[in-house]
């Protein structure tokens, strides 16, 4: 497959923020801000782009948080919906449009896709047994089921997913399940839905994916989906039992609406259908036409729904394009720690808005610096400060700063006149002159930390030109010397103006208006002569100001007084158990005879345990928090009743107690005096 061949239009699709809280700094980094840079950059280049998002506003969590506060689902959508897209603006993210999942457009399409497959014959349609609430009178969403986790014994899994040992779950396989809606525990009951045989596409998946995309996808997109496709497919539930969400479009099915992740991608098409409408233009073509460009951003927990899942509903459909990319970033953390949003631990967009008023630039350029493209990333602010005051301030800013008041200086405000260009000039012009190729390539590759540092890179040579040529020394003896020098220096803040715009669209219009000119296109970022002679320009004013110490304590102050109040916080009582249950737990004493940690896992250790009544294996999640050297000889308690769970492929037979503190750390249960293995703890 040729990946390289040019298109005639792109459509660019940015993963759907989900409508019950706020934006944070992970979304940016990880979704938005790599998709703006790129939208920009093909606008610049005067590519036919539709950049397309909009707030996910359906699924369980959304009624959930209705009935928290005591309100209907829409006006939970609503609120979230309206901050969301009200900071995306304020911050230059330039969306064409911005719609949602409760929009009438939305459920008319995505019926009507159900509607197509369906009378395609592609599903599947079956009766199954869930887990209900009869408490809460509804069926129940994965993730709103808890309990321990089979594989490495975290007793906080979800049905879904396992966030200790990172194990895709079923609902059934959890060990004491119950419903995040009442605390009870499920019961199973009957009900009919309708499945997406995943399984009858692996072919096509691995003649698209694994043969097609091998060298062009980024290796972390590429590997989930090889392995996801390797160990084999399942049918896959589009429907589920709720009130909220896109109505079956079948007659005799009240009560369902279309699962979440079947719904939620299809509003890339509606919301294209509703920018097309307004702009009196076809939405076929940028969803239909072989030589439209389609690109997904996303984060790393999205891979599978944007390259398998909603691929196969496309080519399933028929006529419609798959996805050319999707350049999948992994997680920002903050401050050595997951972002989270239960806890607080986050920097939010809206209040970040509001406490550095106008650096909306400071914070894309180091969230781009600091993006997780390969791995994993840290934001501090110790390094938010570092890269505005030592990069943006003393080396953008103060580049810029010193040419323009440089020019006022000597010439008036006025572009000078160049003379004869020496040896350092045609260089610096030349290098100039190739700026818009390396940044642009490394955009079209993905690699947006790499045009960044570019970027900067042209800004630094402007500096060390600058610097190495003098101007306010030979404007005594050699006024032309100066005057060239100075109309190089010009050139160069032209082409930053140009250039910075996907990165730094605010810093970009500001430099544009110091320089009194209109926006270029992007090969215009390496015009050695933009700026004519007795060209006028405006009055120097500063890019970016330095940012205080006591700014960022006050920030890392903030954090803190979040997990301050987090810690303070004690989990709740579960459900009262009769004493015939808690009689039934056989725990005794034990000694922990070897361990090893098991390969290629993070969390696990592999145990031999004396129990006093046998020796056995235990595996269990905690090796990254204790050593197998630190483990061996170790007096535990053990679960010796439980029945025998293969974890990794390793038979382990019980459980041993540990106590989990506010802050995650685990500590051991254990007899106060020496009791011998075997002694039964009641």
């Amino acid at each position: 497959m040729n990946n390289n061949r040019p298109f005639k239009r792109h459509t660019v699709t940015a993963a759907l923020p989900y409508a019950n809280g706020p934006i944070h700094i992970g979304h940016l980094a990880g979704v938005y801000i790599p998709a703006d840079i790129y939208v920009r950059y093909l606008r610049k280049k005067g590519a036919d782009v539709v950049y397309i998002c909009g707030s996910d506003e359906h699924g369980v969590p959304i009624t959930i948080k209705a009935r928290q506060e005591g309100v209907g689902p829409q006006q939970i959508v609503d609120k979230y919906h309206t901050l969301i897209k009200e900071s995306f603006a304020a911050f230059g993210i330039s969306f064409d449009v911005y719609s949602r999942t409760s929009a009438p457009v939305h459920h008319e399409t995505a019926a009507g896709m159900f509607k197509r497959l369906y009378e395609k014959g592609v599903f599947i349609e079956r009766e199954s047994e869930q887990y209900y609430d009869e408490t809460a009178r509804q069926f129940l969403a994965d993730r709103y089921i808890t309990g321990t986790c089979p594989h490495c014994s975290y007793d906080k899994a979800y049905g879904d997913q396992c966030e200790s040992c990172g194990t895709s779950l079923s609902p059934t396989e959890l060990i004491n399940p119950s419903s995040m809606l009442s605390g009870n525990q499920p019961v199973m009951r009957s009900t009919r839905h309708w499945y997406l045989p995943l399984d009858r596409y692996e072919e096509m998946l691995q003649r698209w994916i694994l043969q097609s995309h091998k060298h062009d996808w980024k290796p972390n997109v590429y590997g989930q989906c090889k392995s996801w496709i390797d160990q084999g497919l399942k049918p896959r539930a589009v429907t589920r039992d709720l009130d909220w969400g896109v109505k079956l479009p079948l007659e005799g099915t009240e009560g369902k609406v279309l699962y979440v992740w079947f719904d939620a991608p299809i509003v890339y098409i509606s919301a294209t259908r509703e920018w097309a409408q307004e702009k009196g233009t076809d939405w076929e073509k940028y969803w239909k036409d072989p030589d439209s460009k389609l690109v997904h951003f996303i984060g790393k927990d999205n891979i599978v729904f944007h390259c398998i899942i909603f691929p196969v509903m496309l080519h399933a459909a028929g006529s419609y394009i798959l996805p050319d990319n999707v350049p999948a970033n992994e997680f920002l953390n903050l401050e050595g720690d997951k972002i989270s949003t239960s806890r607080n631990w986050a920097v939010w967009l809206h209040e970040y808005l509001e406490e550095f008023p106008g650096k909306q630039d400071v914070l894309r350029y180091v969230l781009c610096a600091a993006a997780p493209e390969t791995k994993d990333n840290d934001f501090t602010w110790k390094d938010f400060q570092a890269r505005n005051n030592n990069e943006l301030v003393a080396i953008f800013g103060n580049f810029v700063n010193r040419t323009v008041v440089l020019t006022h200086k000597y010439f008036d405000g006025m572009v000078p006149e160049s003379g004869l260009l020496g040896a350092a000039d045609k260089q610096t012009l030349e290098s100039l002159r190739a700026f818009p190729e390396i940044i642009g390539h490394n955009i079209e590759q993905y690699h947006f930390r790499e045009a960044l540092v570019q970027l900067m890179n042209l800004a630094r040579m402007g500096n060390r030109y600058l610097t190495g040529e003098e101007p306010w020394k030979v404007i005594k003896e050699d006024p032309q010397r100066a005057a060239t020098v100075l109309n190089v220096c010009l050139q160069i803040c032209a082409g930053m103006a140009i250039l910075s715009e996907p990165f730094l669209p605010f810093t970009a219009r500001k430099l544009q208006m110091m320089l009194n000119i209109q926006p270029a296109g992007w090969e215009d970022g390496g015009n050695t002569a933009h700026l004519k002679a007795g060209h006028q320009i405006n009055a120097a004013e500063l890019l970016f100001e330095k940012i205080e110490d006591s700014q960022v304590q006050a920030q890392v102050d903030k954090l803190m007084r979040s997990r301050t109040n987090n810690n303070n916080a004690v989990p709740p009582l579960k459900e009262t158990i009769a004493f015939d249950d808690f009689s039934r737990m056989d725990i005794r004493v034990a000694t922990i005879l070897s361990a090893e940690r098991v390969p290629k896992t993070k969390k696990l250790i592999k145990m031999t345990v004396d129990s006093g009544l046998d020796r056995r294996t235990v595996v269990s999640g905690i090796a990254e928090q204790f050593s197998p050297e630190e483990l061996t000889g170790k007096k535990v308690l053990l679960l010796a009743n439980l029945a025998p769970r293969n974890i990794k492929g390793i038979e382990s037979h019980g459980m041993l107690l540990l106590a989990e503190n506010k802050d995650g750390a685990f500590s051991f249960i254990v007899p106060e005096q020496m009791c011998d293995d075997g002694s039964a703890v009641s």
